[in-house]
């Protein structure tokens, strides 16, 4: 087999039948494995192709035939090694937890939140998540509970970004905003900080199949919600590497700024930002002026922070809604977790 042949690693639940392959080689032929891992569950397989990418399902073979891997064909590269968690009796679609009610010390009342579950959830118990967190979770997934009946189709974004085989799929943690005003400014951001990082963020690493650490870690808003998201990334980067921060109203009851001038880049070499806004109104002066105190501060554009603007779009759910994908790809894109494998 020639050095540069695509390496494919297949996880699943052992005891359910043999893994083969079908690819677009030949959809019509099983590739074996090369080896089977049965202590991590793992079938490996290296397969040549004269091209750069190579498409292909992940099938079962038990007594009943051949089971075909639910959803879109997926895509193998040929830079790193391509691991793949499938399932084959779900559906195409991500799950909505029913509303939980956390109960948090920090800030002396119940917290709710719901958690969007990646398909397969249930079905391949092999797989852990990265975690994003996202503020105003009443807004993300039900019209119903959305402000002006809008929701930023958090689920159905993800769902679609998973069928290109863009992202790797994550855990979403919405958490509903009963007192924004406190919880997202200062001096109240602190204790919602604490709750998050402190209580909620434990807690839920325990229940869920959760990946740990900064680099799978992340936080998400908007308007007050992207201040919140950065002043929690801010203060807690070991545990937050990432947050996003949609036309977030810096300034506004915070001292976000003159804090990242006075205290710099140290101990948050790791953090990666994203900023962004509409233009005009829409924050985008104030959201400009921060990105210009990161990069003062050390972050590198386009490495470390990431600044967009763009023209025409307003303050809504809507236009959130229409630009989730790109802050949810810097998170989770399979290019950028190949890149972090590697350094």
């Amino acid at each position: 087999m020639p050095g540069d042949a695509f390496t494919i690693r297949v996880f699943y639940p052992r005891g359910r039948g043999e893994l083969v392959l079908r690819t677009e080689l030949d959809w019509d032929r099983d590739l074996w494995p090369e080896r089977v891992d049965d202590a991590a569950q793992r079938a490996d397989f290296r397969l040549g192709s004269e091209h750069s990418y190579l498409e292909y399902k992940p099938c079962l073979r038990d007594l009943a035939g051949l089971h075909w891997s639910v959803g879109t064909n997926k895509l193998a590269l040929r830079a790193g090694t391509n691991d793949v968690y499938p399932s084959f009796f779900s559906g195409l679609r991500g799950r909505i937890t029913e509303r939980v009610l956390y109960s948090s010390r920090s800030l002396g009342r119940e917290l709710p939140l719901r958690v969007y579950l990646p398909p397969g959830y249930a079905e391949n118990t092999l797989k852990r998540y990265p975690v994003l967190y996202m503020q105003d979770g009443q807004n993300l997934f039900f019209p119903e509970e959305a402000f002006l009946g809008r929701e930023w189709e958090v689920d159905e974004t993800l769902d679609r970004l998973d069928e290109m085989n863009v992202i790797d799929q994550m855990l979403v943690v919405g958490l509903d905003s009963l007192d924004r005003s406190s919880d997202y400014t200062e001096p109240g951001v602190e204790a919602y900080g604490r709750a998050l990082s402190e209580e909620l963020r434990p807690w839920l690493d325990g229940e869920l199949r959760a990946l740990t650490g900064p680099r799978n870690t992340a936080i998400l808003g908007s308007s007050l919600g992207g201040v919140a998201a950065f002043y929690v990334a801010w203060r807690w980067p070991q545990l937050f590497g990432l947050a996003g921060c949609l036309s977030s109203t810096f300034g506004y009851q915070d001292e976000l700024a003159a804090r990242v001038r006075r205290e710099g880049r140290a101990g948050r070499e790791s953090l990666r930002l994203y900023l962004d806004s509409g233009w005009p109104r829409d924050n985008y002066e104030v959201t400009l002026s921060m990105a210009a105190a990161l990069i003062e501060a050390g972050f590198v554009l386009g490495r470390d922070l990431v600044h967009l603007a763009y023209p025409l779009a307003k303050h809504d759910e809507r236009s959130w809604s229409s630009r989730i994908h790109v802050p949810l790809q810097l998170f989770s894109g399979k290019l950028r977790r190949l890149e972090d494998a590697r350094g």
